[in-house]
């Protein structure tokens, strides 16, 4: 995982040295939140007790908070940071008195000890536990932003300068889940039967959601937002199975997207003219006519968070991965998948309306003159798209690298009970389509 808030980290940093520029922002004390941010992350991914976990939250957000309402001249931005400070802190109570109620049911933070200790309390008669896991599955949703939790992230990522929102919706969303799944699957994954169905219904909700409300936005920013809302549905489905193939399949999916959403948003800092994001979808018009290579990177990172086969590269096989696992698990979670599948076909409608843009429509005969594009953001479209299509040419060997890399020890108990006679509760890791 720390892989993946690396590589978040450095193309935030690159869109920050070009975007910092013209905004009239200090780049000194963007980099160093970055930097605290980052560590928070880390922190959070490698945790093995709920405190660790919730201090790594609170490095990770408190840093955040600060670099939403970097641009001190945004009104926008200033009402987001404290939007995101305010509900942040609320869902930071959340998480806090379910890991209170926690410890008051089972005399332990740690999650190795909590994964012994559960089975043997009695579930039916013990309150504190069921309340604090609700608790702790509420303050991790509104971190994720996932249905019905994502009221903030539209207008927290409108808001926010670019590469801040480009690093919220890439490397916070992916350590937020990191925590999630360790939390999930090795504190509690002996007492699925208590967690599975509402996580089941919440990846469910946030796929419908995330995909449906982003059909109907125009401003470009929203409607990453949402789509990033709908990817957060995704990824629960993989956390929702709970196999050692799902955890590498959620592992794949984030360097998938990551890299996806890194370049989706540096196409945008590099169409933006003294601070002012072109933000209307409209406004990419004809953009193939004057930028050939931005229109044809932009189109692979919308296909690829799309899961469209050979162009999108790594982000198909992201997609295919979670849904092989779904569907080979012992206890096969066909309607996730089959709604996984469904929700990607309506994506569709925004994500290639924006392909249609900018290579269909003539651009406009008043349209401002393209800005001269700096070389940091230059080099993260360029790797980013280059990244993307490479590793859709070797899936196998990323799937390798996401086997080892999983935020958790395989399990060996599954989201559901495995059907009488089954032998095998944790198929292998899949490979790529033939």
């Amino acid at each position: 995982a720390d892989i993946v808030f690396l590589l978040a980290t450095i193309g935030t940093i690159g869109l920050s040295m070009d975007y910092n520029a013209k905004a009239g922002i200090t780049a000194a004390e963007s980099h160093v939140l970055l930097l605290f941010a980052t560590s928070g992350m880390m922190t959070l991914a490698a945790a093995r007790d709920l405190m660790i976990v919730f201090l790594g939250i609170e490095i990770m957000s408190v840093a955040v908070y600060v670099l939403a309402g970097l641009n001190r001249r945004s009104a926008r931005s200033a009402e987001g940071a404290l939007k995101y400070f305010l509900l942040g802190a609320f869902s930071t109570g959340f998480l806090l008195y379910g890991i209170a109620l926690i410890y008051g049911a089972a005399g332990t933070t740690n999650l190795a000890t909590l994964g012994a200790r559960v089975p043997l309390l009695d579930l039916g008669g013990n309150a504190l536990l069921i309340v604090g896991i609700a608790l702790l599955l509420v303050g991790f949703g509104f971190k994720v932003a996932v249905a019905p939790f994502h009221m903030w992230a539209p207008d927290v990522y409108e808001g926010a300068p670019t590469p801040v929102t480009a690093y919220m919706a890439a490397a916070v969303k992916a350590a937020a889940f990191a925590g999630f799944l360790r939390v999930w699957l090795e504190g509690f994954s002996t007492v699925s039967a208590v967690w599975h169905g509402p996580v089941w219904w919440l990846a469910v909700a946030t796929m419908l959601v995330g995909n449906l409300v982003a059909l109907a936005q125009k401003n470009i920013k929203r409607m990453l937002a949402y789509s990033s809302i709908a990817h957060a549905g995704y990824i629960l489905v993989a956390i929702a199975i709970g196999t050692p193939a799902a955890s590498a399949a959620f592992m794949f999916y984030l360097l998938a997207y990551t890299l996806a959403t890194l370049g989706a948003f540096g196409v945008i800092v590099a169409l933006e003219r003294r601070g002012e994001a072109q933000l209307n979808i409209d406004d990419y018009s004809g953009l193939w006519s004057v930028r050939p290579w931005l229109a044809a990177a932009m189109a692979v990172f919308m296909l690829a968070l799309l899961g469209f086969p050979v162009f999108g590269g790594i982000g198909f096989f992201a997609k295919y991965w979670i849904i092989q696992s779904a569907l080979e698990s012992s206890s096969p979670q066909t309607k996730l998948a089959v709604i996984l599948v469904l929700t990607s076909v309506v994506s569709a409608g925004y994500y290639l309306y924006v392909v249609m843009v900018m290579f269909m429509r003539p651009r406009a005969i008043d349209a401002e003159a393209v800005a001269p594009m700096g070389n940091w953001t230059r080099f993260v479209i360029g790797a980013s798209a280059v990244l993307i299509l490479a590793l859709g040419i070797l899936p196998n060997s990323v799937i390798r690298w996401a086997e080892r890399s999983q935020p958790v020890a395989p399990v060996a108990s599954v989201a559901v009970a495995a059907p009488a006679g089954a032998t095998d509760a944790s198929p292998g890791v899949p490979t790529a389509p033939r």
